[in-house]
């Protein structure tokens, strides 16, 4: 990923996980197929956080006490607060997201079996919905992707399988 002085730690997030980061630490997240990596931060205060979201809707769970960070309409909110909590600023706060692959090719192009797309637009309806810029994004086509925050810088780095490290 990224060359990182020796006191920098790098924060992993699980699949339907959200953490926080504060400089000079890095957050990463890996093994996102459909799934979307979503990003949150103040650049001034050098704080960031973390979702990996699975699924779009938390309706579609079979259960009442979910996991918030599993669907795109709770963990944004939730990211969101956390990070005012620990001294962002709503006003400052901006995005970055990446993933949302369609992992899978079906003869019918049923719109349940479209997890990536749908969780991208998820994921831009929350973000739309709380007034959240979305910087910049890197999202769709069918490979999977790892991806590492810095707080301090703003950099996104993407690894995706058979391409060039890119950094938006």
């Amino acid at each position: 990923m990224t060359e990182m002085p020796n006191d920098t730690y790098v924060e992993k997030v699980g699949i339907a996980d959200m953490k926080l980061v504060k400089t000079p630490d890095h957050i990463r997240t890996s093994g996102l197929g459909s799934c979307v990596g979503l990003v949150i931060y103040d650049l001034e205060k050098k704080i960031a956080g973390l979702a990996h979201v699975m699924l779009p809707e938390s309706s579609l769970s079979k259960v009442t006490d979910y996991n918030p960070a599993k669907y795109a309409d709770t963990a944004v909110e939730v990211l969101v607060s956390r990070l005012i909590t620990n001294g962002a600023r709503k006003s400052a706060l901006k995005a970055k997201m990446a993933g949302g692959a369609q992992m899978f090719q079906f003869a019918s192009a049923s719109e349940m079996m479209r997890i990536g797309p749908r969780n991208v637009e998820a994921v831009r309806k929350e973000l739309d919905r709380l007034r959240i810029h979305l910087v910049s994004e890197d999202v769709g086509g069918s490979s999977g992707r790892t991806i590492e925050f810095d707080p301090n810088k703003g950099f996104l780095s993407i690894k995706t399988i058979h391409q060039e490290t890119k950094r938006i």
